[in-house]
């Protein structure tokens, strides 16, 4: 057990670093944050930043020394990094869950060996193989890169047989991919789980999720569905946390297929976006839930507190200047969280709001009107 007054380190700097070091900090911990950008949002609230790139091992000795336990925030961290890492500090949640999450391949074959519900996939390695498994999967189906995939980048959508396979695999620039089949959900659900090192397991409300070219737009909790799908997507996210043994905090993304069946999208084994709303709108925030489990605390209640929609502010807010934030502000039960990144690119995830109603639908519709009225973004 890892009391208040040690120090946490994150690899990782951006926005989901810094949420997790005001838990941290609130809570009396210290932060070491590994970084290769320089001024990272999470610095401004790390006692020491450590800037290199992560296979810099002179750098990465200096950080080990300063932390009690190591985190990360994303999952693209080298593999020769996380192992030297793991033999040095307890490394949460672990190298093994990380080693699986970081790679579709992995991942898929993990659910698939779990007997977890997912879309039906083929691994391919190059245009003969994707012919065949286009063959197996049949159209429409999508393309993803087995690494660094992420918002939607690195995916290919495939309507139909395509007339030059070898052009399609040199544009698609990986040399590795999983192929699925395109399932036409109804909606999309996200779960966040917690589990310390003793088995506890606390789950977040399930969240409703929109997309807006493959970036999250809105979070709305609770999620517009029944109450038999609610208790199915929290229980295949428990399933899911013990399947791997996590210690920490993991996101699970959902589809809802027609007809009610849950079918898993993917795995995040760290605090994610579709749970900001829980920072304002639950007894304990996805964040704090984050350091609790990372350093084997008991685990703090997940209730709702309110029905809550949170809205990413993308860079594209500032295409007319700075927004005026004090629209948003006006709103009393509004909460503006904004990230500390210097340059405003579209598609770039700035910060958020959240909006607490008495009711989602309340939520969602002031929510809509603050964000045209502020920086007018279509859904």
């Amino acid at each position: 057990m890892i009391q208040p007054g040690s120090t946490i380190g994150i690899f990782g700097g951006g926005q989901l670093g810094r949420m997790s070091g005001i838990a941290a900090r609130r809570m009396g911990f210290g932060l070491s944050i590994f970084e290769p950008a320089a001024n990272p949002p999470a610095g401004a609230v790390a006692d020491q930043v450590f800037t290199a790139p992560y296979g810099d091992e002179d750098v990465l000795e200096r950080f080990l020394r300063t932390a009690d336990v190591l985190t990360y925030e994303f999952e693209n961290i080298p593999a020769a990094t996380v192992r030297l890492a793991a033999a040095r500090k307890p490394l949460r949640p672990s190298a093994e869950v990380l080693h699986i999450c970081q790679n579709r391949e992995r991942e898929k074959t993990f659910l698939r060996r779990a007997g977890l519900p997912h879309a039906p996939f083929e691994v391919v390695g190059n245009a003969g193989e994707l012919g065949r498994a286009i063959g197996t999967i049949g159209c429409p189906c999508v393309l993803k890169t087995a690494d660094f995939g992420y918002d939607g980048k690195g995916q290919i959508k495939i309507t139909g047989q395509p007339a030059d396979l070898e052009a399609l695999w040199r544009g698609f620039g990986s040399d590795r991919g999983v192929l699925e089949s395109w399932i036409p959900f109804d909606r999309e659900l996200s779960v966040i789980v917690a589990r310390n090192d003793r088995g506890q397991t606390m789950v977040f409300p399930v969240s409703e999720n929109i997309h807006t070219n493959h970036i999250l737009d809105l979070s709305i909790v609770p999620a517009r569905v029944g109450p038999a799908i609610l208790n199915d997507a929290i229980e295949l996210a428990r399933t899911i946390a013990d399947a791997l043994e996590l210690t920490g905090l993991l996101a699970v993304e959902l589809f809802l297929a027609p007809g009610g069946t849950l079918l898993v999208n993917e795995l995040a084994p760290r605090p994610h976006n579709s749970g900001h709303f829980t920072f304002d709108a639950c007894v304990t925030s996805q964040f704090e839930q984050h350091v609790r489990a990372v350093c084997g605390l008991p685990l703090g209640s997940t209730d709702l507190l309110s029905p809550v929609v949170m809205v990413n502010i993308l860079g594209q807010a500032w295409a007319r200047g700075d927004p005026d934030w004090s629209v948003l502000l006006a709103e009393p039960r509004l909460k503006l969280h904004l990230y500390g990144k210097g340059e405003a690119r579209p598609g770039r995830k700035m910060g958020h709001f959240s909006v607490l109603a008495e009711s989602v639908d309340v939520a969602l519709n002031r929510a809509r009107d603050l964000r045209q009225s502020v920086f007018p973004i279509s859904d």
